[in-house]
Formats: C-alpha cells, sequence, structure tokens
C-alpha cells in the first residue's frame, strides 16, 4: 500500500505565488524570510526570469549561493541575476530587506538551498556555516563592492558564453564589482586571454593557482608578475614547464619567476613537476621564500648535488609535514645528503614519498637511522625502487617503532624477479611470506602495500592487483 506524502506548505506557498509573476513581485517585499530560497528555486528551475531578477533585489542573505543550483553554466539565469543587481547597483539606497553582498557563482558543496526548502534537518554543519564570518563583516559594510566568486578552470583557447558575458559585466562596472577567485587552473589558454581574464579579477583574493600547461620557460616568466600579485597564495602547483635546448636568457627567466616568491608571505606549499629549470639553481627558489613550508614536492627531474645541499640547509624547510621527491635520481648524489635531510625535517614529517628515485640497498640503509626518528611519519612510499628482502627487513625493523606509520608502499623485493627482469609469482609469493614472518616477529599491528608499479591500485600484466600484506 502506497503512503501519499501531501505537499508541504511552503511548496503550496510557492507554486501559488509562481502563478501570478506580477503578483509574486509586489509581494516580496512582505514574504517571509523562510519563502525565499524555496521560491527561489522553483523560479530558477521554471525559468522564470522577471521573480529571479526581482528576488535579487530583495534578497534577505548576504549570500546568494547560486554556483550550487547551476550544474552546468546557464547563461539565461546568469542574465537575469545580474540584470537584478544591476538595478540594486544604481540604487543609493537599497531596499530595506535586501542584504546581498556575495553572488557565489562556485560549486560550493554547501546544503544552503537543501535546509531551507525542508530536505534536510535544519542544523548547521560545518560546511553550511564556513562563510559565516565572512558574511557577517561584508553585512557590517553595506556600501562594500558587492563580490561575486567564480571558480576559473582555464582550459579552452577562448571562453565560454557564461564567462565571456560575466567579464563583459564586470569590465563596464569595475568600481562597484570585485570579482574573486581562489582556485586558478589554467590548462591551456593564450597569454594575452590569461592576462585579460585576470585583469578582471581581485589578484589578492587567490589562494590556489595550478598551471599545468605546456608553457615555454619564458611563458612562465611571463606570468611571474601576475603572480606576485597573488599576495595570499597558499599553494602552487607547476608542471609541465618545457625549457627548449638553447633558450635564450634561460637564468634571467629563472630569476623573473623565483623572486615573485618573495611577494607571497602565505605560501606554504609547493608542487613542481618536471621543473627542470631548477637544476643547479635550486637555491635562487629556496632564498626568495618568506615562510616555512608545510609540503614540498620537487618531481621527476635532475637535482645537482648542491641542490640538494642547499634543501637541507633551507630554514623554511624544517617544519615540512610533506616532502615529495619522486623521479629525482639520488644515485649519483652524495650518499650523506637524503639522510641530512631528513634529520631537518624529521620532528613534523608526516609524509614521504621516494618514489622512483633509483634507491638501492646502500641508500636506503644510509636513511634508516634518520628515518626511524621521524615520529610523526604516516605515509611513507618508496615504490619503483630495486632493494633486496635483507634491507626490507632492516627497513621493517627500523619503523616498527613510529607509532603513527599506517600506510606503507615498498616495492616488490629484488628476489622475485628472475634475471631478465621478469616477475616470478611463485618467488613473489614467497617473499610475501618471509614479510608476513618478520611482521609477526616484530609484534606490531600493520599493514603494507607490496607493488611492482608506482601505483597500489594497478600493476603490470603479471601484477594487476597487488594485496596488502597484513599483520593484526
Amino acid at each position: 500500500m502506497s503512503v501519499w506524502n501531501p505537499p508541504r506548505l511552503l511548496g503550496l506557498a510557492g507554486m501559488s505565488l509562481l502563478r501570478d509573476e506580477a503578483s509574486n513581485i509586489t509581494a516580496l517585499e512582505y514574504l517571509p524570510i523562510e519563502l525565499f530560497p524555496p521560491l527561489f528555486m522553483e523560479a530558477f528551475y521554471g525559468s522564470r526570469s522577471e521573480t529571479l531578477k526581482a528576488m535579487v533585489q530583495a534578497w534577505p542573505f548576504v549570500r546568494l549561493p547560486l554556483g550550487d543550483l547551476m550544474k552546468m553554466p546557464h547563461l539565461g539565469t546568469l542574465q537575469a541575476v545580474l540584470a537584478g543587481l544591476d538595478i540594486l547597483i544604481a540604487q543609493k539606497d537599497r531596499p530595506r530587506r535586501c542584504k546581498l553582498q556575495v553572488l557565489d557563482l562556485r560549486h560550493t558543496g554547501q546544503d544552503f538551498w537543501s535546509m531551507w526548502s525542508g530536505d534536510r534537518a535544519h542544523g548547521c554543519s560545518s560546511s553550511s556555516m564556513a562563510p559565516v564570518a565572512e558574511d557577517r563583516s561584508r553585512a557590517e559594510q553595506p556600501s562594500a563592492p558587492l563580490v561575486v566568486f567564480i571558480e576559473l578552470h582555464l582550459k579552452e583557447r577562448t571562453l565560454d558564453g557564461f564567462l565571456t558575458y560575466l567579464m563583459r559585466w564586470v569590465e563596464e562596472r569595475k568600481a562597484s564589482i570585485h570579482l574573486c577567485c581562489k582556485k586558478l587552473k589554467i590548462v591551456s589558454m593564450p597569454m594575452e586571454n590569461i592576462v585579460k581574464v585576470l585583469s578582471m579579477v581581485q589578484l589578492n583574493c587567490i589562494q590556489e593557482v595550478q598551471v599545468n600547461c605546456t608553457w615555454h620557460l619564458s611563458t612562465l616568466a611571463m606570468f611571474a608578475p601576475l603572480l606576485g600579485q597573488m599576495s595570499n597564495v597558499q599553494r602552487l602547483l607547476l608542471s609541465h614547464i618545457h625549457v627548449p635546448a638553447f633558450e635564450e636568457q634561460e637564468e634571467q627567466h629563472v630569476v623573473q619567476i623565483t623572486s615573485q616568491f618573495l611577494r607571497l608571505h602565505h605560501l606554504r606549499d609547493i608542487r613542481m613537476e618536471s621543473p627542470s629549470y631548477l637544476e643547479g639553481c635550486l637555491d635562487q627558489m629556496l632564498r626568495c621564500l618568506t615562510t616555512p613550508l608545510d609540503n614540498l614536492a620537487i618531481t621527476h627531474c635532475l637535482l645537482s648535488d648542491s641542490d640538494l645541499s642547499h634543501l637541507s640547509q633551507c630554514p623554511n624547510i624544517s617544519q615540512l609535514k610533506g616532502l615529495d621527491l619522486s623521479g629525482i635520481s639520488l644515485t649519483y648524489s652524495s650518499p650523506e645528503l637524503l639522510p641530512v635531510l631528513l634529520e631537518k625535517v624529521a620532528a613534523t614529517l608526516q609524509e614521504l614519498y621516494l618514489d622512483q628515485c633509483g634507491i638501492m640497498d646502500s641508500h636506503l640503509e644510509a636513511i634508516l637511522p634518520a628515518l626511524s626518528r621521524c615520529p610523526q611519519l604516516m605515509f611513507f612510499s618508496l615504490r619503483g625502487n630495486l632493494i633486496s628482502m635483507a634491507i626490507m627487513e632492516k627497513l621493517l625493523r627500523h619503523t616498527s617503532g613510529l607509532p603513527g606509520l599506517s600506510q606503507e608502499l615498498y616495492p616488490v623485493p629484488q628476489e622475485s624477479y628472475s634475471s631478465q627482469g621478469i616477475l616470478q609469482p611463485g618467488r613473489l609469493a614467497q617473499c610475501r611470506a618471509e614479510l608476513f614472518e618478520i611482521l609477526s616477529v616484530l609484534g606490531r599491528p600493520r599493514i603494507i602495500w607490496i607493488s611492482s608499479s608506482s601505483c597500489v591500485h594497478c600493476g603490470d600484466n603479471t601484477f594487476y592487483h597487488p594485496q596488502p600484506i597484513i599483520y593484526l
């Protein structure tokens, strides 16, 4: 027998108002606050542009999280909302009820709409409370420019219609609108277009920058002054920056880039993939750091002994929580450099990645004492290196006293391969049994992953799904 769920009173009230759009607009001044979000949703999904325009002018909340309603950018809705804002901006005295200060076009995942529409209880989760402090401060400054938050993912040669319309609208109202972006991701776009877009954005609002382009070093040097204006950047990710064999002014370009770090006083996380331009001059970047880093990743490139030496001496890495040197060959470096670096960060280090570094038994044995003095270490990955069962046993013994170590990813011991380098399932099974026996002797509950690839979820044709060795 089916159960009949009668319509909620809020829904009935919304449907009644929307039947007569003209009456609905007139009634907004007297509409209970509780009805605004569900009525806005009804107007949004019903493409009632005039109602949307009027509701923006009477919006009784500081923030309008429009992006959470739009699974895909919707130009018609944007035009209606911006038209309402135009009327609002033109008014010397705002309507009595309107508190709107922030138009949010991002997909924030907050539960504003579901909470007010009755889909969820009226409890406030941490995510829904996140913008409260910011909203309250803006509510106390009614004359402040209206802030528009967007997500900037520049991945095409030209902007789509949605962003083009928004940028043109902002450009014509620069004095009244602050266009803000917390995360900037650049995948593919001509530099002249990037400069034009960023000229509309409040650069000091940006907190994360990700450049994943096949740029030449000279192009990154052109972008560097813009990066220097992003004074509140906390996280910087650079990858696929290409250095031609005979690029002119390479040293000058490196200086142009690294000198901008002097202006980034909140930078805590640096991740650089294949930064070949840093070989022999890593110290230039390190000298320009102004604050201690939480995370540092320099991967898949060549670093000289002097680079590693400067890294271990840098005062701003002494509080590192995450260090990733994957893909950097350590076989040619002085054997004491990596142990010295680990000693420097031992007190705070929580994650350590040394994948595909050419590490062999002698290199690993040299860092074991420093590794055993990392009490905060929780994640350690050593995949893609060639080490023996004997040194694996020493590794497990040295790390058995680390209380927080919960994720360990190690390479298949070299005894598991034939002389031709082919993985032998029978030998692998024997090595796994021996490793389990070592864990049982040590007596501490532990889970370790043994992988012949750089990913615990995939492997080569012989070894697709590595299984953990579990001792409880």
